[in-house]
């Protein structure tokens, strides 16, 4: 396999969807944001997530996030895996980034 960064990828970075955040799956932090918009395709859960440390200037570097499967980050946080079947428009967060997940009723995701 050659090395990624020498690759032409067909879509460019800015195309490329947050999904889940490196706060989470290498600094360990736990998902203090959840969100889920419409699905981009069949194996898209919709699910975004985010540990809610996230600066604007993190948030816009894609080498900050990757997309998982989503068992994947219910074994980096447990605690998510009972809002997975909420329906699309649905928004978790923790108060000040600990304690239990509440629902937002709130938040706009972001526009494409």
């Amino acid at each position: 396999m050659g090395d990624p960064r020498n690759k032409k990828f067909k879509l460019t970075a800015s195309s490329i969807k947050q999904l889940v955040t490196d706060m989470i799956t290498v600094d360990g932090r736990k998902v203090a944001f959840m969100y889920r918009e419409t699905p981009d395709n069949y194996i898209d859960s919709g699910w975004r997530f985010m540990s809610g440390f996230e600066s604007p200037e993190y948030m816009d570097d894609p080498s900050n996030h990757a997309v998982y499967d989503v068992n994947t980050i219910a074994n980096y946080d447990t605690e998510i895996i009972p809002f997975l079947d909420a329906p699309v428009g649905s928004a978790f967060e923790r108060a000040g980034g600990s304690g239990p997940l509440l629902e937002v009723h709130d938040f706009e995701p972001p526009a494409d």
